[in-house]
């Protein structure tokens, strides 16, 4: 057998695959498994989901400070391959300044991103688990004008 014979074996068994698959799956049997979990974000305290934020309350315009994340203020949020947080986001004044995708098994949690602010607003951290919507929090900081020379 050629490569590319297998290689159209294989696409047409994908194919077959694709049509296949939604016409066993009802949409009473889809709308069973979506529950009340995935409908909004989630902004309450829980301690294994809720972010927490350490960073400075004030910093100088321009200069360069880590924000650390840390996914679970009450305690560290698991990560096994069924229940882990698939990436932990930073914004500034609701501007994405930096993401990170954790693998569920290797990584743990937590991430230290080393940011430069203009000026003063709002930290938020929003945290992707693969079981529920998204979790938030976030942190006021006050950026002063920089040094003079």
């Amino acid at each position: 057998m050629t490569i590319r014979t297998a290689r159209n074996l294989t696409l047409a068994g994908l194919a077959a695959l694709a049509i296949a698959v939604p016409a066993t799956i009802s949409a009473h049997g889809q709308a069973a498994h979506i529950s009340a979990d995935f409908d909004e974000p989630k902004t309450a305290y829980d301690p294994k989901h809720t972010p927490d934020i350490v960073a400075p309350d004030t910093v100088t315009a321009g200069e360069w400070f880590d924000v650390t994340i840390t996914v679970g203020k009450g305690g560290l949020h698991p990560s096994f391959a069924e229940h882990f947080v698939r990436s932990i986001t930073l914004l500034h004044n609701d501007v994405e300044i930096a993401r990170t995708y954790l693998h569920p098994v290797r990584s743990q949690p937590k991430v230290t991103y080393t940011i430069a602010l203009k000026k003063s607003g709002t930290l938020k951290a929003v945290e992707v688990p693969n079981h529920t919507a998204e979790w938030s929090a976030t942190k006021e900081i006050t950026v002063n004008p920089p040094k003079e020379d």
